[in-house]
């Protein structure tokens, strides 16, 4: 891909930004929180999926999974295709799959068709995400970006976050089949308007596609995906192959991958180039981290509630709302804070505050009570809301123009593996040390609570690397001098 041939800002778009692309901005973020709001709301069904399905719950955890790895596979093509075709036809692109994918999942008669129509969906949430990204980078002066990443974190964060609270409101009086009826009008509400509305505010420029690399991404990411997931379901002896193959498969394929983007350079499907930039670098691993800790915690926490804790899927999902809406209130203002000091005095306190937080999950048991649950989620939320907006505006702002739509695809790539990394660590943890604790004779809600326990332990540890990486930062040169 020759990122000679960037996306450019249309003509129509430059001459009066505000008034032009306020709308556009809106409709994308509106169907980008619909479809991320997807990747959580099923935790808090899953119990009542084990039952439906007869299935443990580290196989209910691939409807978690497939969607995180599906993205994962699909994400890396989006800079193609956001460099290839107009705006309006991906924006069609991915609402429609997306609404496909919503209509099988409410019909689905079995769990494999459950599955499928989650992995539908994800191909349209894959390529939300980067077109949103994207497109702000090329309409938004960079230093009014701050706050306009600030809503951007909204849809990144607080979608996946309330996913719990909607579904368990919704489980409370009606099927989860329901979850995905209720979101299907939306969905189509949603892609008419995006045919009718959309304006293509980028100029589309020819662009090859390399095959190879598509294939070998697909191959790395699906493979390190499907490996680590794997891990949890080899703690109850479930896995249709051993382990360490896709795991092996996984890395040695990201390694050549890697070598011929490298070798590729301007006709790279991912231009990794971008790691060049210091700034980047550090943000977006400590993306990664965060979202570890994120998704890690949204699939835990609905399991201990309602296995350790004994509560109702409703109690559970409003247990869960406060956190979600300390996000949603803190991202805007975050964003405004970022254009006038930078990342850093965000970002560290943020790592700091979600350390404590997790450390302080660490103590959860039977015992423990809804307030101290509460108390440590919205703390957790807090501390990911302070970090959330800084590293994304601070990746994608210090990459030079020509490099945005690879930048956005990294970042998501970077999301989704990292989500499903921390998803199945805090699931294989936990599924281990409960069933130790089953076989020493400790009684099954116990057991959870001692698994649990164990799993948040490691999120405490990955947090407290995140603190020290906190501090490295930096602040983009572009925000630096408002005018450049």
């Amino acid at each position: 891909m020759n990122t000679d041939a960037s996306i450019d800002v249309a003509p129509e778009t430059s001459s009066d930004p505000g008034s032009r692309t306020g709308p556009l901005i809106a409709l994308l973020v509106c169907a980008a929180f619909v479809v991320i709001l997807n990747e959580t709301i099923m935790s808090v069904a899953l119990p009542d999926l084990m039952k439906e399905f007869s299935v443990p719950a580290t196989t209910a955890q691939w409807l978690t999974t497939a969607f995180l790895l599906t993205m994962a596979v699909v994400i890396p093509v989006s800079g193609w295709l956001l460099i290839r075709l107009p705006l309006r036809t991906v924006f069609v692109l991915a609402m429609g799959s997306f609404t496909l994918g919503t209509l099988v999942a409410a019909t689905a008669p079995v769990f494999g068709a459950l599955v499928a129509g989650r992995v539908v969906q994800a191909v349209g949430t894959a390529l939300m995400m980067p077109l949103l990204m994207t497109t702000i980078l090329n309409v938004v002066p960079a230093h009014r970006r701050g706050r306009m990443m600030g809503i951007v974190s909204i849809v990144i964060s607080v979608a996946p976050a309330i996913g719990p609270t909607i579904s368990g409101v919704v489980l409370d009086q009606l099927t989860w089949r329901w979850m995905f009826w209720l979101v299907l009008p939306i969905a189509v509400i949603a892609l008419a308007a995006g045919a009718v509305w959309v304006r293509n505010v980028t100029e589309p420029a020819p662009a090859p596609l390399d095959v190879v690399s598509v294939v070998l991404s697909a191959l790395a990411f699906g493979g390190l995906i499907y490996g680590l997931s794997s891990i949890g379901e080899s703690a109850t002896g479930h896995t249709p192959v051993p382990v360490w193959i896709p795991l092996v498969v996984g890395g040695v394929t990201l390694v050549v991958f890697v070598r011929r983007q490298l070798v590729l350079r301007d006709r790279a499907l991912l231009d990794l180039r971008a790691f060049g930039t210091p700034s980047f670098s550090v943000a977006v691993l400590l993306v990664a981290v965060s979202m570890m800790a994120l998704f890690g915690t949204l699939i835990l926490l609905p399991i201990y509630l309602q296995s350790a804790l004994e509560l109702s899927t409703l109690a559970t999902g409003l247990m869960l709302l406060p956190g979600g809406l300390a996000m949603g209130l803190l991202a805007p203002v975050v964003g405004a804070l970022f254009d006038r000091v930078g990342p850093r005095p965000l970002v560290a306190p943020g790592a700091v505050i979600a350390c404590i937080a997790l450390w302080g999950m660490t103590r959860f048991g039977i015992d423990t009570g809804r307030g101290t649950v509460i108390a440590a989620h919205v703390l957790l939320s807090i501390g990911l809301a302070l970090m959330f907006t800084p590293l994304l505006t601070s990746a994608l702002g210090s990459l030079p123009h020509a490099l945005y739509s690879h930048g956005s695809a990294i970042v998501g790539t970077v999301q989704q593996v990292a989500g499903a990394a921390g998803t199945a660590l805090f699931v294989t943890v936990m599924t281990r040390t409960t069933a130790q604790s089953l076989e020493d004779g400790v009684e099954p809600l116990t057991g959870v609570a001692d698994g649990v326990h164990a799993a948040l332990l490691w999120g405490g540890i990955i947090s407290a690397a995140a603190v020290v990486l906190a501090f490295f930062v930096g602040r983009p040169r572009a925000i630096e001098d408002p005018s450049s």
